[in-house]
């Protein structure tokens, strides 16, 4: 099986076996990031921190995952190199060690950036292999990538309540056997990686697959349509950062449930978020991605704005709801930004998966701050209409036609 998965492929064939390896690498690579976010409330209680402090945490783990993002991409497209998934994967293997034993705020501050320098390594270059696994199924390819790093984000914050909330701050050592394993996983892809560009450089030009699909567009056209993809990319992840963050904190205050309660509640919505993944790309296949764009956004609207006004068990309902709709934007989001500019899927990747973290680090620290000020209660009410930006997207161009 081993030998098969390595196997030379044909041009325009699916490599599934590739494609679920880098998607179990991403569950595993989320899963141990989601710790982080998912420990706040203990972290919190430990080390005496305003909710100021916690959005400083999250600040700087995104900008060093996103900051460096598109430098990896950019500098990938040009020199390829299979082994930098695994090495990226140490990076992060030696932050959660770090943060297991933290010894005060600015250790903490140190371990969460060498986990999103670890993140700025993975995602460029899994993305890569992703598309060069897709068989031209880009849409079904980045969906089956994102879907693992959705559940992973599901299943972190589930783990953590089961393993770290009851025994303590150091059980997130435990989390390394993961790393490990993934670290395993990814050496096994690298190869396969380093194998499949070799073979596919001399049929480059040749092979369907890498044919343009459409005619080139205007730049200006390119450059107002890559800045209205970051604005809607802005809107999803601050509403992301105020569920990722703060919605343990929004159930403890608001209903009075317990740590471990508020922290299963937020696995519902990262499961409803991980299902929902799976559908963007397939669909902005088959219906388009623009359309996807705008219903997965725009259509979370109704959703965002009812639920800071219901009680608990609506409130749930209305998160897996959200979850489900906003998830599928991101896939379809960047399959049509690397059809806008194509031949540059690192440097796109890098792009809009940095500004993705930065911008649901910014979020989270700027909600922190506004929580600290107001209420909890107050920042879910604001959020609620950031999917009303999703509007903008009609003045995307139709650059695949009618595909209904």
């Amino acid at each position: 099986m081993k030998n098969q998965s390595l196997a030379p492929t044909a041009p325009g064939q699916t490599v599934y076996p590739i494609l679920f390896a880098i998607s179990f690498s991403h569950l595993l690579n989320d899963l141990l990031q989601s710790v982080i976010p998912a420990v706040y409330p203990m972290l919190k209680d430990n080390y005496a921190l305003s909710f100021t402090q916690i959005g400083i945490i999250t600040l700087v783990f995104q900008l060093t995952a996103s900051i460096l993002q598109p430098f990896v991409g950019h500098y990938t497209d040009r020199k390829p190199n299979p082994r930098s998934l695994a090495l990226g994967m140490v990076f992060s293997l030696l932050g959660l060690l770090c943060i297991a034993f933290a010894a005060d705020f600015y250790y903490i501050l140190a371990s969460v950036s060498l986990i999103g320098m670890g993140s700025s390594v993975f995602h460029p270059e899994a993305s890569r292999v992703a598309h060069l696994a897709s068989g031209g199924r880009k849409g079904l390819a980045q969906s089956i990538f994102q879907v693992g790093g959705n559940a992973g984000g599901a299943i972190g914050p589930l783990l953590a309540a089961l393993i770290v909330v009851p025994h303590g701050q150091r059980y997130i050592s435990w989390f390394a056997i993961l790393a490990v394993a993934a670290i395993f996983i990814l050496t096994i892809v690298g190869k396969w990686y380093g194998q499949h560009m070799i073979i596919k450089k001399p049929v480059t030009i040749t092979s369907p697959a890498a044919l343009p699909e459409h005619k080139p567009l205007p730049r200006a056209t390119v450059v107002s349509s890559i800045i209205i993809l970051l604005v809607l990319i802005f809107s999803k992840y601050f509403y992301m950062a105020s569920m990722t963050s703060y919605f343990t904190f929004y159930l403890i205050d608001k209903f009075g449930v317990s740590v471990q309660q508020s922290q299963i509640y937020l696995f519902i919505f990262l499961a409803s978020v991980a299902a929902g993944t799976i559908l963007g790309g397939p669909l902005g296949d088959r219906y388009g991605r623009k359309l996807i764009i705008w219903i997965s956004i725009l259509g979370a609207a109704p959703f965002t704005l009812l639920l800071p006004h219901t009680g608990l068990w609506a409130t749930i309902t209305l998160a897996v709801i959200i979850g489900l709709i906003i998830s599928s934007a991101f896939s379809a989001i960047l399959v049509y930004a690397t059809e806008l500019i194509p031949g540059k899927v690192g440097m796109i990747a890098g792009l809009f998966f940095g500004f993705a973290f930065g911008m649901g680090g910014i979020g989270s620290a700027v909600l922190g701050y506004l929580a600290d000020h107001t209420s909890i209660e107050y920042v879910f009410k604001i959020c609620a209409f950031l999917p009303l930006i999703g509007i903008i997207t009609a003045f995307l161009p139709n650059i695949e036609g009618k595909k209904i």
